[in-house]
């Protein structure tokens, strides 16, 4: 890999970060971890119900609600990967932008 290519890649990472502050960090963090639970888990069990525990052929399901628990899980984990966004502003940087050796554990 030359240099040109990794610092373009600590600059695609930077870009994705949001530096916010302390407080707001820590409710994004809460309540984006509390929804993306909520809605994997709620998913699940509309898919669950949808196809009445894995009982019923692809025929017999009711599709519309199992469309729904789909989505539903995919809204939870897209709510959780954009929380994964925040950074509080005295946290460090990631572990390939810091200046310790990578030999460090």
């Amino acid at each position: 890999m030359d240099s040109s290519t990794n610092d373009t890649d600590d600059e695609e990472t930077g870009a994705r970060e949001v530096e916010v502050p302390l407080r707001l960090y820590k409710a994004v963090t809460v309540f984006s971890t509390m929804f993306a639970v909520a809605f994997v888990v709620g998913g699940f069990i509309v898919l669950d119900t949808a196809t009445r525990q894995a009982r019923l052929s692809l025929s017999e399901m009711d599709l519309p609600l199992a469309i729904l628990g789909v989505a539903m899980i995919a809204a939870g984990a897209t709510v959780y990967a954009f929380a994964t966004r925040f950074r509080a502003e005295g946290m460090g940087k990631p572990k390939d932008d810091s200046d310790e050796p990578t030999n460090n554990g």
